[in-house]
Parts: C-alpha cells; structure tokens; sequence
C-alpha cells in the first residue's frame, strides 16, 4: 500500500544485452590474426591466431628464454629471433613493443 502523498516510483524495463550482430570477434583482442613468417618463428605457428593468443605465446617466449630485463622488468631484450620484428634494436620497452608487434600481424 502506498504512502500518503508519495508518488509511485517507475520501474525501469530491464534490457536485454544486445549484440551487435559480429558474434565471431570478440574485441580487438579475439579478432583472428595470421603472423608474418618473422613472428611465427617465434610464436611456433604460422596458423591464424587470435591477437590475445598471439601476445601470450610472445610472453611465453620471453619468459622461456630470460629476455626481460633484470633490473627494469619492462624492457625487453632482443635476441636473434626477436630483433627482425624489433626493426634491429636491441631493447624496446613492453608498450613500444606491442606496437612493432602489431605490425606482424596481419588481419584475417
């Protein structure tokens, strides 16, 4: 039973989520992505990925092979495999290097 002078509070209709249709690629990191030859010598598959799987074979790469520095955790060194898609630098930091990265990728 309502108070005295009090107005009864609209209920909001609950929506449902809606999609937009694209159910396949799930945000920049589920969309696919194949590698270039340089990057899949290192990511072990020149299969098409998506990015996010891309990036954590990348990080299991660097990891299996101690390339991240000891003193600042954020750069990473390059090694043979690892300087053709660094453009030859020796050391990128984690943020430029998921911009060379990218580079690798190609879309589809």
């Amino acid at each position: 039973m309502p108070i005295q002078g009090k107005k009864e509070s609209k209920q909001r209709a609950i929506k449902s989520p809606q999609t937009s249709g694209n159910t396949t690629a799930r945000g920049a990191l589920g969309a696919l992505v194949t590698p270039t030859p340089e990057l899949a010598r290192v990511l072990g598959s020149a299969s098409p990925l998506t990015r996010g799987d891309a990036m954590k074979r990348l990080w299991d790469y660097i990891k299996k092979h101690d390339l991240q520095d000891p003193e600042n955790k954020r750069r990473i060194r390059a090694d043979d495999n690892l300087r053709p898609i660094f453009d030859n630098n020796d050391s990128l930091s984690m943020f430029e290097m998921t911009a060379y990265v990218s580079r690798h990728l190609n879309k589809g």
